[in-house]
This record gives C-alpha cells, sequence and structure tokens, in this order.
C-alpha cells in the first residue's frame, strides 16, 4: 500500500537527523532557523527535529500508528490546507505526516516565522522520494483545498471559520498548559517540571504557564529545583520580557515571587506573559479537579507527578507527545481518513 512506501521515506528522514544532529549537514540549517527567528536558537531547533525523528519517524511506531487508521486505499485524495503556526520550530510537522500517511495532499502555508525549518525537512522529503512534490505543496491560498486544518489564536480562528465554513475543517485556538503541585514533589520532578515551563522560551502550547498548588504551598523547593535555567536570561528576547514584566509588577505593587528569571504571580488566568508563571491554590482534590474540568477547552495537557491526573503527562514530557497524542485532542488522522 502507499502508506508503506511513505513510512519508509519518513523513517530515512528521522534516520538523517538522528546521524546529523552535530554535522554541518544541520548546523547550517540552525543558522538559518535562529537568523530568520531570533528565538529559535540552535538548542531549540535541534532538540524540535530530534524529538521529531526519534518520536514520530521511527519505522516501527509509524506502522503501528498507520494500521490503526488505514485499512484501504484512498482512491480520491482530498487536497488539506495546512496553516501552520510558528512558535516553535516544525510546530506543523505533525499535521504534514498524518496528511501524506491518509492519502491526501498536503497543501501547505508557512508560517513566515518557521519557513527555514520546514522547508528544510520537506525539501530533504523530496530527496528520498521526488513523487512527494505531488503530495506535498507550498501554496501562498488554499482556495483550492478541499479541508483545513488550521492552527492560530483565537481572532484568526474566527477567520478560518468564516472563510472555510463550507468545508470540512479542524481550527485550533489559544491553549497552554498547566502543571499539579502537591508539595510531596522530589526535587528531580521539579526539576523536569522546568522543561515544561523553559524549553522554547515557554513559546509553545504545550508549555506551562500556570501552576496549581496547595493552600500555603512554598515555592522555596520548587525555585531551587530550577536553578540550573538560570542561563536562560542570557537571552536577549527572553530578557527583555523579564525586565519588561518585572518593572509592571514593581511599578503596580503587584505581589509577586521572583528568582531572577521567573516571576511567579498568583492569578486565575491560565496564560501567563513570558518569564512569568501564573499560580492558583486549591483547597482540596475535589476543588483541584473542579477547577480543571472548568479550564478544560484551554488546556493543551496536563503534567503531574506520575501523571497521576486522567490524560496527564509526568514532569518532563509535556514537549515530548507521542504520535497519537493529538493537539486539542482532536483526532487528526481520523478526520482525515473520514474526508
Amino acid at each position: 500500500m502507499q502508506y508503506k512506501k511513505h513510512i519508509i521515506t519518513f523513517s530515512k528522514l528521522g534516520d538523517f537527523i538522528t546521524q546529523n544532529l552535530e554535522t554541518d549537514a544541520l548546523k547550517s540549517l540552525y543558522w538559518s532557523a535562529r537568523n530568520e527567528n531570533g528565538w529559535f536558537t540552535e538548542d531549540n531547533v535541534k532538540l524540535a527535529v530530534e524529538n521529531i525523528a526519534k518520536i514520530y519517524l521511527n519505522e516501527a511506531a509509524l506502522e503501528k500508528f498507520a494500521q490503526k487508521y488505514i485499512q484501504n486505499e484512498r482512491q480520491a485524495p482530498q487536497k488539506v490546507g495546512l496553516v501552520m503556526a510558528g512558535n516553535i520550530p516544525a510546530v506543523g510537522f505533525h499535521d504534514l505526516l498524518c496528511v501524506v500517511l491518509s492519502g491526501n495532499i498536503a497543501l501547505l502555508k508557512l508560517s513566515s516565522s518557521d519557513t527555514a525549518v520546514m522547508l528544510f525537512l520537506i525539501n530533504k522529503l523530496y530527496e528520498f522520494d521526488p513523487e512527494l512534490k505531488n503530495k506535498i505543496i507550498i501554496a501562498q491560498r488554499l482556495n483550492d483545498a478541499d479541508a483545513l486544518i488550521a492552527t492560530g489564536s483565537d481572532n484568526t480562528a474566527k477567520h478560518f471559520e468564516y472563510y472555510f465554513a463550507s468545508k470540512p475543517r479542524i481550527i485550533r485556538r489559544n491553549r497552554t498548559s498547566v502543571a499539579v503541585l502537591t508539595g510531596n514533589e522530589t526535587r528531580a520532578e521539579l526539576a523536569d517540571l522546568g522543561n515544561d515551563i523553559f524549553q522554547y522560551f515557554g513559546l509553545g502550547c504545550r508549555n506551562v504557564s500556570k501552576l496549581y498548588v496547595p493552600v500555603g504551598y512554598s515555592f522555596d523547593k520548587f525555585y531551587e529545583s530550577i536553578e540550573y535555567w538560570s542561563t536562560i536570561r542570557l537571552h536577549h528576547k527572553y530578557n527583555n520580557n523579564y525586565d519588561y514584566n518585572k518593572s509592571i509588577y514593581l511599578v503596580n505593587r503587584v505581589p509577586h515571587f521572583d528568582n531572577g528569571f521567573l516571576l511567579l504571580k498568583e492569578d486565575d488566568a491560565l496564560v501567563s506573559p513570558i518569564s512569568a508563571c501564573f499560580y492558583e491554590t486549591y483547597e482540596s482534590e475535589k476543588h483541584l479537579k473542579q477547577i480543571l474540568r472548568e479550564n478544560a477547552e484551554k488546556t493543551q495537557c496536563i503534567v503531574s507527578s506520575d501523571a497521576r491526573f486522567e490524560n496527564s503527562f509526568k514532569f518532563g514530557e509535556a514537549q515530548v507527545p507521542k504520535l497519537e497524542d493529538f493537539a486539542d485532542g482532536v483526532d487528526t488522522m481520523e478526520f482525515l481518513m473520514n474526508l
């Protein structure tokens, strides 16, 4: 079947990435990405493509994933418009992978913030299988699309809903991720939580921007455990955000905690600004579960100790979703197979 050929091609891309993370073949990509987007540091681009190779492009994992959905060869491929975000490197790659595996045609509207990385990966796929040029098409307009998968803000989502009202669509809005703390976490777990907060500078929807803590929680152990992230202040964009938000809190006399690179502020809101993290207290597990239910539609994922809460991840795993961890909890492959 055609999808088996695509799996081989994608696994070749995974092998290429794994074998060249430290070679000039990928170092040129790191430079290009950083020049295009100041948030895309070498470490962040390397982390993103390494995770893609390790998690998405493993041949055995792809085979198992595809077999769950694909029983018959698609006879009439649909053109699926993909409006991609650009907040973290290659964030739209999973959607592209799903469209190709499902036997459809991807019309890509790349983000101007993430052109270098995506084009690099796509051109490599073309090298391994030139026929994919008919399956993966860069497009400036999506008028010819039969269906749409779009990722953007709440405001852009309204426009997508209006212009594609007559077509099948998945339209993703603003979401963020949260962490549940009990006060019994180990230092290692809290250190892993630091990765969930700081990787990609907190720009992704899978980054933790809100902490739920029990009444009376002390942040001393938390701050001590994430100290290894202190060098994040050396990045000028992050540091500018930190200085700005700190000055706002100080001028307005807003109560907050500060360790020199992360501001903690008690706030009911879910989405905190870059360099800050909001927290909210809960009185009991029943109260906590009620809060989580009320915010479920705005939450991308939950992290907790040993993933003790339903559908949650362990600390440190927010940025390593598996193939079947679909954005917003909407099964992209099922949507594509039913077009």
